[in-house]
């Protein structure tokens, strides 16, 4: 892993213990910077005056949780940083929560219990290994593919396009 220490992290949490929890993780690993937020409103507010380097988001929060607060960031016209890499941490780690949170916009996923392995890893994915961001008609957010279809040269690519039989 890379010297992270000059991060600046936005914490997404709603339970203290696991924000304990997170903070000793980051501050273990030199990260100092860190700015903790008790929902996505209060998240989404305090990015007006901390312009975070990630944002670590809890899935489950009230009144706006994590995939809505990843949506705001992502498509409201008075976001600060649409392109702020977000890692969600969650106990919710089933599929459709997975693909949920991929399709507002999340770069990252982290499921719980939470280990430093785990998240230090996630950090280096959006740090070290960036996904370009895209924009379409319903979606803007990192590539939600992981792997690129090399030899395609073309823009079109489903049956739908017209050109295959």
């Amino acid at each position: 892993m890379a010297d992270y220490g000059a991060l600046k992290i936005l914490l997404v949490e709603d339970n203290q213990h696991m924000r304990s929890i997170v903070l000793a993780i980051l501050k273990g690993s030199g990260i100092r910077d860190v700015r903790e937020a008790r929902d996505g409103a209060e998240a989404f507010d305090l990015l007006r005056q901390f312009p975070a380097d990630i944002a670590l988001v809890d899935f489950n929060m009230y009144p706006i949780d994590g995939v809505e607060f990843t949506r705001m960031l992502r498509t409201a016209s008075d976001s600060v940083n649409p392109y702020l890499p977000v890692v969600m941490i969650t106990g919710h780690s089933e599929r459709s929560r997975v693909v949920e949170a991929r399709d507002a916009g999340v770069n990252e996923f982290v499921a719980k219990p939470l280990t430093a392995r785990a998240l230090l890893s996630r950090l280096d994915a959006v740090v070290m290994r960036p996904r370009p961001y895209i924009r379409c008609a319903s979606y803007f957010g990192p590539d939600r593919r992981r792997k690129t279809d090399q030899p395609y040269n073309g823009p079109l690519r489903r049956a739908s396009d017209g050109l295959l039989a």
